[in-house]
């Protein structure tokens, strides 16, 4: 993969586009620029690798669903998550040129990666980047969606075979909606960050 073919095409969509080896350099620059307001998360297992929760919640107000806290549970946390002034998200699927794709069953990650942050990040493992926005696609339907229903104990027949997906109506279903992000939001500081490890689903 060519780093800085991937920089120049995030960048022509508006992006600032920031590179680092490891997950633990990730969380040092968050920890770092991220200081002294709220934040809110998504519901990503790269966050969760990363442990930017721990890290952020020392010197910020953070929200995540996947931290619910005393009397929460995770929808009323996710939607603590689209007031703050910070958003953090991975994505399912990464186009080297320059789009970002994410599928969701609730929608709190992709109406939070859409609107009513002052700044967001991106940040995601080398393992999600494909050559084009339609390979993006397809790894966010037949691998990344497979792998989270299957994480969460949905009873969907992509988590029971793994797959691929299959266009179910199973109430369990967690592709409601899918969002491509073909260019930067308008009016928002945005930061695609990638990280030079697999990272998440």
């Amino acid at each position: 993969m060519d780093i800085q073919k991937l920089q120049k095409a995030f960048e022509h969509k508006g992006y600032v586009f920031r590179y680092f080896d490891t997950l633990k350099q990730c969380c040092d620059y968050l920890d770092t620029a991220i200081d002294g307001v709220t934040v809110g998360l998504g519901d990503s297992q790269t966050l969760m690798e990363m442990g930017v929760y721990e890290r952020l919640s020392l010197h910020n107000t953070v929200y995540s669903p996947m931290h619910p806290g005393a009397g929460e549970d995770f929808y009323s946390a996710a939607e603590k998550c689209t007031h703050t002034q910070v958003y953090l998200v991975s994505v399912n699927g990464a186009a080297e040129t320059g789009e970002l794709v994410n599928i969701d069953g609730f929608g709190n990650r992709v109406a939070g990666s859409l609107y009513c942050h002052e700044r967001v990040y991106f940040v995601f493992g080398v393992n999600k980047i494909m050559p084009t926005l339609q390979e993006a696609v397809d790894r966010a339907k037949n691998i990344a969606a497979p792998k989270n229903a299957k994480r969460l104990g949905k009873k969907t027949p992509c988590a029971k075979s793994g797959d691929k997906c299959y266009d179910c109506s199973s109430p369990d279903r967690i592709c409601n909606a899918l969002t491509v992000h073909l260019h930067k939001m308008s009016r928002v500081h945005a930061e695609v960050i990638v990280i030079g490890e697999n990272a998440g689903l």
